[in-house]
C-alpha cells in the first residue's frame, strides 16, 4: 500500500518529503482553509515545488469547490491547465449529477479521485463513469453507524434495503470494493481517507487499499516502537563497552 499524506500545511508536507516514503499528497478545501490566508492557486503552487524538489513525479489531488456540474467543470480545467502538473488528480465528490461530470473530465483525458465515497455501490459507480482514484472515507464509514444525529435516517435506509450493518464497517467496504475492482480488472486505486488512528493505517492495507492518506500527525507513530528503541539502545551500549 502506498502513503500519501493529507495536508495543505507545507511545513508537513516537506518534513514528510524529506523522508522519502510519500508516494503522494491529498489536499481538500477543509485543509486549506486552516492555512493563512491567501490565493488559492499559490498555496498549491507551493505544493508542487516542494513536490519537484524533494520527490518529482509523486501523486498531487486537488478538490473542486463546488456542486455545480459546470462549475466543477470549469475549474478542474482551469486547474489541470494553471498547475500543469502531469501527476495531478482533480477530486470531485461523488453523487448522480457528479457521475456524469467525472465521464466528461476522464474523457478528456483528466484524472479524477472521485471523494468523499462511503459505501461500494457509491464507489464502484464512480470506477465504471472513469474515476481513476476512489476516496472511501474509512472513519466516517464508520462515524456514520453509529452517530446519534443519524439515527433515523440510518433506520430508514436499513428498513429500505439501500444499507445494512455491513455498509458501516469500513474492513468490509474497502476488502469488497477491491475485490469487484479486481474481478473487473479494473485499473481505479482504492484511497483510504479520513484515517483516525495508526491502526485505521495498518487495517487499510490489510482490507486491501492501494493508497492510505494519512495525517501527518500519525507518521511517528507509525515509526516508532518502545522496543527498538529499546534494541537500538543496547547495540550502542555493547559497542561502547567492547571499544573501552
Amino acid at each position: 500500500m502506498k502513503i500519501f499524506i493529507d495536508s495543505a500545511h507545507l511545513s508537513d508536507i516537506e518534513e514528510a518529503l524529506k523522508r522519502g516514503f510519500l508516494q503522494g499528497i491529498t489536499t481538500n478545501p477543509s485543509l486549506l482553509s486552516k492555512e493563512p490566508k491567501g490565493s488559492f492557486e499559490e498555496h498549491v503552487k507551493k505544493i508542487i515545488a516542494l513536490i519537484k524538489k524533494y520527490r518529482p513525479g509523486i501523486h498531487l489531488s486537488v478538490e473542486v469547490f463546488s456542486t455545480n456540474p459546470e462549475e466543477i467543470m470549469e475549474q478542474a480545467q482551469r486547474f489541470k491547465k494553471e498547475f500543469n502538473y502531469k501527476q495531478l488528480s482533480i477530486k470531485v465528490q461523488i453523487g448522480w449529477n457528479e457521475l456524469e461530470t467525472i465521464r466528461k473530465l476522464s474523457e478528456a483525458g483528466i484524472s479524477v479521485n472521485c471523494t468523499a465515497c462511503m459505501t461500494i455501490s457509491q464507489a464502484m459507480m464512480a470506477a465504471e463513469a472513469g474515476a481513476k482514484y476512489i476516496s472511501l472515507f474509512w472513519g466516517r464509514i464508520r462515524a456514520g453507524g453509529v452517530e446519534g444525529e443519524y439515527a433515523a435516517v440510518r433506520d430508514g435506509l436499513k428498513k429500505d434495503q439501500v444499507l445494512d450493518d455491513k455498509d458501516f464497517d469500513p474492513v468490509f467496504v474497502v476488502r469488497s470494493v477491491r475485490q469487484l475492482l479486481d474481478q473487473d480488472n479494473s485499473d481505479a486505486q482504492i484511497i483510504v481517507g479520513s484515517v483516525r488512528s495508526v491502526l485505521d493505517a495498518r487495517d487499510a492495507a490489510l482490507a486491501g487499499a492501494h493508497i492510505a492518506t494519512i495525517p501527518p500527525k500519525f507518521f511517528s507513530g507509525m515509526v516508532k516502537h518502545y522496543k527498538t528503541n529499546q534494541v537500538v539502545s543496547q547495540f550502542l551500549t555493547d559497542f561502547n563497552s567492547w571499544l573501552k
